[in-house]
């Protein structure tokens, strides 16, 4: 009995992991295309501007630096920390300023 229970506990717990992924994925993509109202792409997407998605992959961004450009800014890059908490699905899910960078490098990350 206490093998079935552990069973299903440890199914439920893999399948909320998965909805909480799906979700941050969700808000990471909304962050990427909402934030400062014309979305991360306005600049990110251009070829003459750094391309956070190539820079992830290849390991040259990392979530820290990432994450300290997000909330203190770089060259012309301003601080996006305020912009992004500013997006409707990061109010409505409650997130911190930690929690919403992470939603957003996921997303970037996938």
């Amino acid at each position: 009995m206490k093998k079935i229970l552990l069973a299903v506990s440890t199914v439920a717990l893999l399948g909320l992991s998965a909805q909480a992924s799906a979700g941050d994925l969700k808000v990471g993509k909304k962050i990427y295309d909402r934030a400062f109202g014309r979305g991360c792409g306005a600049c990110h997407d251009i070829a003459s501007n750094p391309q956070l998605v190539a820079l992830i992959k290849s390991g040259d961004l990392t979530k820290a630096s990432f994450s300290t450009t997000l909330k203190e800014g770089k060259n012309g890059m301003p601080k996006a920390v305020v912009a992004i908490m500013e997006v409707g699905p990061v109010k409505k899910a409650g997130l911190s300023e930690d929690e919403a960078i992470d939603a957003v490098w996921s997303y970037l990350s996938q």
